[in-house]
């Protein structure tokens, strides 16, 4: 193990030094904080569509409330695609999406594979695969199949049962995470 000496500097210098950094900086953080303070809670939700192209990224709430247009926004972006069907996206589903993304400190947005399935879109994917739901909760508009380059399947299901609000699936041959407000449970592997 090397001498502290060996280095030039010491724990405690160290120590000091950054604590006299953080004094001189400290007036400047306090009135950041105090401007944050004011702006008031707001939450984000950022994704895009490889099947539309489209994106959004938007502040859908602020101090306490959800803002209404901004909602119709989210429900028309995760319509279904195949159908051009839309229906009211329940809330609680992107404030999971956005604790979730939040956690994971990125700054990619998710790329949506599903949003919400018309009952007949729903059937089709279920006649292909074994892995949909009959009563699928992208019917009610409160799921969301999501995927991030930059995080795996594995951490971004651990974000998402860390909201503890809902049903997180893993599908890691697929490459995606489902996410819904439905009852809390895990699954998938």
């Amino acid at each position: 193990m090397a001498d502290e000496s060996t280095f030039g500097f010491t724990r405690r210098g160290l120590l000091g030094a950054f604590a006299a950094t953080m004094v001189v900086a400290a007036p400047t953080y306090s009135n950041a904080f105090g401007l944050l303070k004011g702006a008031g809670d707001i939450r984000r939700v950022r994704m895009y569509s490889g099947r539309t192209g489209e994106s959004i990224d938007t502040i859908y709430w602020v101090e306490g409330e959800y803002v209404p247009e901004v909602l119709k926004e989210i429900n028309h972006f995760m319509r279904d695609w195949r159908s051009g069907d839309t229906i009211k996206i329940d809330p609680r589903t992107v404030d999971i999406m956005a604790a979730a993304h939040r956690l994971m400190d990125v700054s990619e947005p998710y790329m949506m594979l599903s949003g919400y399935r018309s009952p007949s879109t729903n059937a089709m994917l279920r006649s292909k695969s074994g892995g949909v739901a009959k009563n699928s909760l992208h019917m009610k508009g409160q799921a969301a199949d999501l995927r991030l380059k930059s995080r795996s399947v594995g951490q971004m299901a651990k974000a998402a049962s860390a909201c503890a609000s809902g049903g997180v699936g893993r599908y890691s041959r697929s490459n995606f995470v489902h996410m819904d407000c439905g009852p809390v449970r895990t699954w998938g592997g």
